[in-house]
Protein backbone atom coordinates (compact mmCIF):
# COMPACT_ATOMS: atom_id res chain seq x y z
CA UNK A 1 0.00 0.00 0.00
CA UNK A 2 0.91 3.79 -0.92
CA UNK A 3 -0.08 5.38 1.92
CA UNK A 4 -1.05 9.08 1.25
CA UNK A 5 -3.39 10.53 4.15
CA UNK A 6 -0.85 11.87 6.65
CA UNK A 7 -3.35 14.65 6.93
CA UNK A 8 -5.17 12.35 9.09
CA UNK A 9 -2.08 10.38 10.71
CA UNK A 10 1.03 9.67 9.92
CA UNK A 11 1.32 5.98 9.38
CA UNK A 12 4.65 5.62 9.12
CA UNK A 13 6.58 6.72 12.28
CA UNK A 14 9.85 6.90 13.33
CA UNK A 15 11.17 3.19 14.88
CA UNK A 16 11.93 4.37 18.36
CA UNK A 17 8.57 5.97 18.72
CA UNK A 18 6.80 1.94 19.36
CA UNK A 19 10.11 1.24 21.15
CA UNK A 20 9.64 4.11 23.72
CA UNK A 21 6.06 3.51 23.65
CA UNK A 22 6.41 -0.35 24.69
CA UNK A 23 8.96 0.54 27.13
CA UNK A 24 6.55 2.82 28.80
CA UNK A 25 3.96 0.35 29.40
CA UNK A 26 6.03 -1.40 32.00
CA UNK A 27 8.22 0.76 33.20
CA UNK A 28 5.82 4.09 33.47
CA UNK A 29 3.62 4.51 36.21
CA UNK A 30 1.54 7.80 36.75
CA UNK A 31 3.38 11.49 37.37
CA UNK A 32 2.62 13.39 40.52
CA UNK A 33 0.84 10.41 42.13
CA UNK A 34 3.98 8.92 44.13
CA UNK A 35 7.56 9.16 45.06
CA UNK A 36 8.78 5.42 43.72
CA UNK A 37 10.57 5.21 40.82
CA UNK A 38 7.89 4.60 38.57
CA UNK A 39 5.97 7.65 39.04
CA UNK A 40 9.33 9.80 38.98
CA UNK A 41 10.31 8.12 35.87
CA UNK A 42 6.59 9.14 34.53
CA UNK A 43 7.42 12.66 35.61
CA UNK A 44 10.53 12.98 34.03
CA UNK A 45 8.91 11.35 30.77
CA UNK A 46 6.45 14.18 31.00
CA UNK A 47 8.39 16.76 31.49
CA UNK A 48 10.85 15.99 28.39
CA UNK A 49 8.41 15.86 26.02
CA UNK A 50 7.39 19.70 27.19
CA UNK A 51 10.92 20.61 26.90
CA UNK A 52 11.27 19.65 23.82
CA UNK A 53 8.32 20.63 22.25
CA UNK A 54 9.47 24.10 23.95
CA UNK A 55 12.73 24.10 21.81
CA UNK A 56 11.01 23.10 19.10
CA UNK A 57 7.87 26.18 19.11
CA UNK A 58 9.67 28.55 21.10
CA UNK A 59 7.98 28.45 24.09
CA UNK A 60 9.51 30.16 27.40
CA UNK A 61 8.30 28.20 29.74
CA UNK A 62 7.65 24.14 28.72
CA UNK A 63 5.20 24.54 32.18
CA UNK A 64 2.55 26.61 29.72
CA UNK A 65 2.78 23.41 26.97
CA UNK A 66 -0.61 21.34 28.28
CA UNK A 67 -0.41 17.83 27.49
CA UNK A 68 -3.77 17.09 25.54
CA UNK A 69 -5.36 14.12 23.53
CA UNK A 70 -5.96 15.44 20.44
CA UNK A 71 -6.00 18.88 18.94
CA UNK A 72 -9.76 18.78 19.24
CA UNK A 73 -9.01 18.60 22.94
CA UNK A 74 -7.04 21.79 22.87
CA UNK A 75 -8.96 23.87 20.76
CA UNK A 76 -12.02 23.08 22.92
CA UNK A 77 -10.12 24.30 26.21
CA UNK A 78 -8.95 26.79 24.12
CA UNK A 79 -12.37 28.12 22.39
CA UNK A 80 -14.17 27.78 25.82
CA UNK A 81 -11.71 29.90 27.89
CA UNK A 82 -11.99 33.08 24.64
CA UNK A 83 -15.49 32.86 25.04
CA UNK A 84 -16.07 33.01 28.64
CA UNK A 85 -14.22 35.82 28.94
CA UNK A 86 -16.04 37.44 25.49
CA UNK A 87 -18.23 40.33 26.36
CA UNK A 88 -21.95 40.26 25.72
CA UNK A 89 -22.19 41.23 22.15
CA UNK A 90 -18.79 39.98 20.59
CA UNK A 91 -18.18 37.70 17.88
CA UNK A 92 -15.20 34.79 17.16
CA UNK A 93 -13.87 35.61 13.38
CA UNK A 94 -12.14 32.80 11.59
CA UNK A 95 -11.17 32.01 8.23
CA UNK A 96 -13.09 30.31 5.40
CA UNK A 97 -10.96 27.27 6.02
CA UNK A 98 -11.87 26.11 9.72
CA UNK A 99 -12.14 22.79 10.73
CA UNK A 100 -15.22 21.30 12.62
CA UNK A 101 -12.60 21.18 15.74
CA UNK A 102 -13.61 24.72 15.44
CA UNK A 103 -16.77 25.04 14.09
CA UNK A 104 -18.97 22.44 16.89
CA UNK A 105 -16.87 24.10 19.71
CA UNK A 106 -17.53 27.40 18.80
CA UNK A 107 -21.56 26.84 18.27
CA UNK A 108 -21.77 24.87 21.64
CA UNK A 109 -20.10 27.98 23.07
CA UNK A 110 -23.18 29.92 22.29
CA UNK A 111 -20.75 32.88 20.70
CA UNK A 112 -21.74 34.60 16.88
CA UNK A 113 -19.16 33.45 14.47
CA UNK A 114 -17.99 35.79 11.76
CA UNK A 115 -16.22 33.88 8.92
CA UNK A 116 -13.90 36.42 7.18
CA UNK A 117 -14.45 34.90 3.56
CA UNK A 118 -12.17 35.59 1.23
CA UNK A 119 -10.98 34.73 -2.48
CA UNK A 120 -9.73 31.38 -3.03
CA UNK A 121 -6.52 31.19 -1.76
CA UNK A 122 -5.51 34.39 -1.68
CA UNK A 123 -3.49 35.81 1.78
CA UNK A 124 -4.07 39.33 0.73
CA UNK A 125 -7.52 39.15 0.64
CA UNK A 126 -7.74 37.55 4.09
CA UNK A 127 -5.88 39.99 5.46
CA UNK A 128 -8.71 42.59 3.87
CA UNK A 129 -11.55 40.22 5.15
CA UNK A 130 -9.96 40.03 8.64
CA UNK A 131 -9.82 43.93 9.15
CA UNK A 132 -13.21 44.57 8.10
CA UNK A 133 -14.19 42.82 10.85
CA UNK A 134 -11.77 44.68 13.12
CA UNK A 135 -12.67 48.06 12.20
CA UNK A 136 -16.80 46.80 12.96
CA UNK A 137 -15.30 46.78 16.76
CA UNK A 138 -16.99 44.09 17.81
CA UNK A 139 -14.23 41.21 17.42
CA UNK A 140 -13.87 39.24 20.72
CA UNK A 141 -11.37 36.91 19.59
CA UNK A 142 -10.15 35.06 16.47
CA UNK A 143 -9.42 31.76 15.21
CA UNK A 144 -6.89 30.53 12.64
CA UNK A 145 -6.30 27.30 10.67
CA UNK A 146 -2.25 27.63 10.00
CA UNK A 147 -2.44 25.48 7.24
CA UNK A 148 -5.75 23.81 5.43
CA UNK A 149 -6.32 19.88 5.70
CA UNK A 150 -8.34 20.04 2.63
CA UNK A 151 -6.30 21.95 0.35
CA UNK A 152 -2.89 22.45 2.21
CA UNK A 153 -2.98 26.07 1.90
CA UNK A 154 -0.52 27.52 4.31
CA UNK A 155 -2.79 31.11 5.80
CA UNK A 156 -0.69 33.88 6.65
CA UNK A 157 -0.45 33.32 10.39
CA UNK A 158 2.43 35.92 11.38
CA UNK A 159 0.04 38.72 10.00
CA UNK A 160 -2.89 38.08 11.16
CA UNK A 161 -0.63 37.09 14.32
CA UNK A 162 0.39 40.61 13.88
CA UNK A 163 -3.46 42.29 13.41
CA UNK A 164 -4.42 40.17 16.39
CA UNK A 165 -1.73 41.85 18.57
CA UNK A 166 -2.34 45.44 17.34
CA UNK A 167 -6.25 45.45 18.13
CA UNK A 168 -5.35 43.31 21.67
CA UNK A 169 -7.56 40.49 20.01
CA UNK A 170 -6.86 37.01 21.57
CA UNK A 171 -5.82 34.47 18.96
CA UNK A 172 -6.27 30.49 18.47
CA UNK A 173 -4.08 29.11 16.22
CA UNK A 174 -5.48 25.66 14.78
CA UNK A 175 -1.87 23.74 14.12
CA UNK A 176 -3.35 20.13 12.90
CA UNK A 177 -1.44 20.66 9.55
CA UNK A 178 1.31 22.66 10.24
CA UNK A 179 2.99 21.26 13.83
CA UNK A 180 6.04 19.81 12.05
CA UNK A 181 6.29 21.37 9.16
CA UNK A 182 6.07 24.51 9.14
CA UNK A 183 7.66 27.16 11.63
CA UNK A 184 5.92 27.91 14.75
CA UNK A 185 7.36 30.31 16.86
CA UNK A 186 5.07 31.03 20.15
CA UNK A 187 7.12 33.86 21.07
CA UNK A 188 6.89 35.74 17.82
CA UNK A 189 3.12 35.25 17.27
CA UNK A 190 2.01 35.81 20.32
CA UNK A 191 -1.21 33.16 20.37
CA UNK A 192 -3.30 33.17 23.25
CA UNK A 193 -3.45 29.43 22.50
CA UNK A 194 -1.80 27.01 19.58
CA UNK A 195 -3.62 23.29 19.28
CA UNK A 196 -2.01 20.40 18.02
CA UNK A 197 -1.87 16.37 17.28
CA UNK A 198 0.35 14.59 18.48
CA UNK A 199 -0.11 12.03 15.55
CA UNK A 200 0.15 13.69 12.26
CA UNK A 201 3.80 16.15 11.84
CA UNK A 202 4.60 15.34 15.39
CA UNK A 203 5.07 11.42 14.42
CA UNK A 204 3.97 10.47 17.75
CA UNK A 205 1.08 8.43 18.21
CA UNK A 206 -2.79 8.54 18.08
CA UNK A 207 -4.11 9.90 21.33
CA UNK A 208 -1.56 13.03 22.24
CA UNK A 209 -1.61 16.08 21.41
CA UNK A 210 -0.19 19.55 22.79
CA UNK A 211 -1.78 23.07 23.48
CA UNK A 212 0.63 25.70 24.11
CA UNK A 213 -0.56 28.55 26.27
CA UNK A 214 1.01 31.95 26.59
CA UNK A 215 0.06 33.38 29.97
CA UNK A 216 -0.60 31.68 33.18
CA UNK A 217 -3.84 29.61 34.29
CA UNK A 218 -5.93 32.28 35.50
CA UNK A 219 -8.68 32.76 32.68
CA UNK A 220 -8.14 29.50 31.44
CA UNK A 221 -11.58 26.93 31.59
CA UNK A 222 -10.36 23.27 31.48
CA UNK A 223 -13.46 21.28 30.18
CA UNK A 224 -12.51 18.36 32.35
CA UNK A 225 -11.97 18.56 36.98
CA UNK A 226 -10.48 15.90 39.05
CA UNK A 227 -7.06 14.51 40.12
CA UNK A 228 -3.83 16.29 39.00
CA UNK A 229 -1.58 14.61 41.95
CA UNK A 230 -1.25 18.57 43.33
CA UNK A 231 -3.13 20.69 46.08
CA UNK A 232 -4.83 17.61 46.47
CA UNK A 233 -6.50 19.14 49.67
CA UNK A 234 -8.49 21.55 47.53
CA UNK A 235 -11.73 20.46 45.64
CA UNK A 236 -10.78 23.38 43.38
CA UNK A 237 -8.49 22.25 40.03
CA UNK A 238 -5.15 23.64 41.07
CA UNK A 239 -4.55 27.28 39.75
CA UNK A 240 -1.25 26.83 37.91
CA UNK A 241 -0.39 25.18 34.65
CA UNK A 242 -0.06 22.98 33.14
CA UNK A 243 -1.53 21.17 36.28
CA UNK A 244 -4.62 23.19 35.68
CA UNK A 245 -6.12 21.50 32.52
CA UNK A 246 -4.34 18.05 32.93
CA UNK A 247 -7.04 16.28 34.84
CA UNK A 248 -6.97 12.64 35.12
CA UNK A 249 -4.32 9.94 34.74
CA UNK A 250 -1.96 10.78 31.59
CA UNK A 251 -1.41 8.73 28.42
CA UNK A 252 2.36 7.56 29.60
CA UNK A 253 2.79 5.48 26.50
CA UNK A 254 1.65 8.06 24.38
CA UNK A 255 3.90 10.96 25.74
CA UNK A 256 6.59 8.48 25.51
CA UNK A 257 6.28 7.91 21.82
CA UNK A 258 5.62 11.94 21.03
CA UNK A 259 8.58 12.69 22.84
CA UNK A 260 10.35 10.56 19.95
CA UNK A 261 8.58 11.66 16.83
CA UNK A 262 9.29 15.68 18.18
CA UNK A 263 13.24 14.16 18.61
CA UNK A 264 12.50 12.93 14.59
CA UNK A 265 11.26 16.63 13.40
CA UNK A 266 13.74 18.31 15.18
CA UNK A 267 16.60 16.30 14.27
CA UNK A 268 15.33 16.35 10.42
CA UNK A 269 14.75 19.90 10.70
CA UNK A 270 10.65 21.78 9.61
CA UNK A 271 12.65 23.04 6.87
CA UNK A 272 13.83 20.07 5.48
CA UNK A 273 10.84 18.37 5.89
CA UNK A 274 8.67 20.94 4.42
CA UNK A 275 10.77 21.43 1.24
CA UNK A 276 10.34 17.12 0.88
CA UNK A 277 6.33 17.42 0.92
CA UNK A 278 6.45 20.53 -0.81
CA UNK A 279 8.68 18.78 -3.71
CA UNK A 280 6.19 15.74 -3.99
CA UNK A 281 3.04 17.77 -3.94
CA UNK A 282 4.18 20.17 -6.72
CA UNK A 283 5.40 17.16 -8.65
CA UNK A 284 1.82 15.59 -8.06
CA UNK A 285 0.08 18.87 -9.24
CA UNK A 286 1.66 19.45 -12.20
CA UNK A 287 0.78 15.89 -13.21
CA UNK A 288 -2.64 15.19 -12.04
CA UNK A 289 -3.42 19.16 -14.05
CA UNK A 290 -2.11 17.85 -16.95
CA UNK A 291 -4.84 14.83 -16.96
CA UNK A 292 -8.15 15.78 -18.97
CA UNK A 293 -11.17 15.75 -16.45
CA UNK A 294 -9.16 16.41 -13.61
CA UNK A 295 -9.62 19.42 -11.60
CA UNK A 296 -6.38 20.26 -8.82
CA UNK A 297 -6.91 22.37 -5.90
CA UNK A 298 -4.58 23.50 -3.52
CA UNK A 299 -1.74 26.47 -2.39
CA UNK A 300 1.33 27.00 -4.73
CA UNK A 301 5.09 28.07 -3.85
CA UNK A 302 5.26 29.45 -0.27
CA UNK A 303 1.90 28.98 0.63
CA UNK A 304 1.63 25.03 -0.27
CA UNK A 305 2.46 22.20 2.40
CA UNK A 306 1.89 18.85 1.99
CA UNK A 307 -1.65 18.24 0.89
CA UNK A 308 -3.45 18.38 -2.24
CA UNK A 309 -7.19 17.76 -2.86
CA UNK A 310 -8.42 16.80 -6.89
CA UNK A 311 -11.33 15.95 -8.55
CA UNK A 312 -12.43 13.70 -11.68
CA UNK A 313 -15.12 15.49 -13.71
CA UNK A 314 -17.03 11.90 -14.24
CA UNK A 315 -16.90 10.70 -10.82
CA UNK A 316 -17.83 11.06 -7.75
CA UNK A 317 -14.91 11.48 -5.04
CA UNK A 318 -15.92 8.66 -2.59
CA UNK A 319 -16.04 6.23 -5.80
CA UNK A 320 -12.57 7.60 -7.21
CA UNK A 321 -10.89 7.23 -3.67
CA UNK A 322 -12.42 3.69 -3.49
CA UNK A 323 -10.53 2.92 -6.78
CA UNK A 324 -7.24 4.35 -5.52
CA UNK A 325 -7.89 2.00 -2.54
CA UNK A 326 -7.92 -1.23 -4.97
CA UNK A 327 -5.18 0.16 -6.87
CA UNK A 328 -3.01 0.32 -3.97
CA UNK A 329 -3.40 3.90 -3.25
CA UNK A 330 -4.11 4.98 0.67
CA UNK A 331 -6.40 8.59 0.29
CA UNK A 332 -9.30 10.27 1.52
CA UNK A 333 -12.70 11.19 0.21
CA UNK A 334 -15.71 13.92 0.86
CA UNK A 335 -15.74 16.67 3.10
CA UNK A 336 -12.66 15.96 4.98
CA UNK A 337 -14.36 17.63 8.57
CA UNK A 338 -14.03 20.76 6.81
CA UNK A 339 -17.71 21.86 4.97
CA UNK A 340 -16.26 25.43 5.53
CA UNK A 341 -13.35 25.07 3.56
CA UNK A 342 -15.60 23.45 0.84
CA UNK A 343 -17.83 26.13 0.63
CA UNK A 344 -14.87 28.68 -0.22
CA UNK A 345 -13.60 26.53 -2.68
CA UNK A 346 -17.04 26.18 -4.16
CA UNK A 347 -17.05 22.10 -4.19
CA UNK A 348 -19.60 21.71 -1.10
CA UNK A 349 -21.41 19.38 -3.41
CA UNK A 350 -18.68 16.94 -4.36
CA UNK A 351 -16.16 17.13 -2.08
CA UNK A 352 -13.15 16.31 -3.04
CA UNK A 353 -10.11 13.33 -3.32
CA UNK A 354 -7.26 14.17 -0.82
CA UNK A 355 -3.72 13.07 -1.09
CA UNK A 356 -1.21 14.15 1.52
CA UNK A 357 2.52 13.49 2.56
CA UNK A 358 4.65 12.78 4.96
CA UNK A 359 8.79 12.12 5.18
CA UNK A 360 8.72 9.03 4.40
CA UNK A 361 6.77 9.66 1.19
CA UNK A 362 8.68 9.13 -1.73
CA UNK A 363 8.64 10.60 -5.65
CA UNK A 364 8.12 7.84 -7.29
CA UNK A 365 4.93 6.79 -5.08
CA UNK A 366 3.67 9.96 -6.10
CA UNK A 367 4.36 9.65 -9.59
CA UNK A 368 2.13 6.52 -9.37
CA UNK A 369 -0.76 7.60 -7.90
CA UNK A 370 -0.72 10.08 -10.79
CA UNK A 371 -0.37 7.39 -13.43
CA UNK A 372 -3.44 5.61 -11.85
CA UNK A 373 -5.63 8.51 -11.99
CA UNK A 374 -4.34 9.10 -15.60
CA UNK A 375 -5.93 5.47 -15.87
CA UNK A 376 -9.26 6.39 -14.50
CA UNK A 377 -9.51 9.67 -16.27
CA UNK A 378 -8.97 8.19 -19.21
CA UNK A 379 -11.61 5.62 -18.85
CA UNK A 380 -14.22 8.01 -17.10
CA UNK A 381 -14.50 9.99 -20.29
Amino acid sequence: MIYLDSAATTLQKPKTVARAMKRAVSTLASPGRGGHLSSMLAARTAYECRELAARLFNVPDPANIVLTSSATHGLNIAINSLARRASRGGAAIVSGYEHNSVMRPLRAAGIETVIARSALFEPEDLLRAFEREFERGRVAFAVLNHVSNVFGYIQPAERVAELCRARGVPLIIDASQSAGSVQIDMLSLGAEFIAMPGHKGLYGPQGTGLLLCRGPADGVLGIMQGGTGSDSASDLMPAFLPDALEAGTHNMPGIAGLSEGIKFVLSRGEAGILEHARGLIAEAARGLAELPGVRVFGGSGENRAGVLSFRLEHTECEAAAEELSRRGFAVRAGLHCAPEAHRTAGTFETGTVRLSVSAYNTARELRALVSAVSEMARKSQ
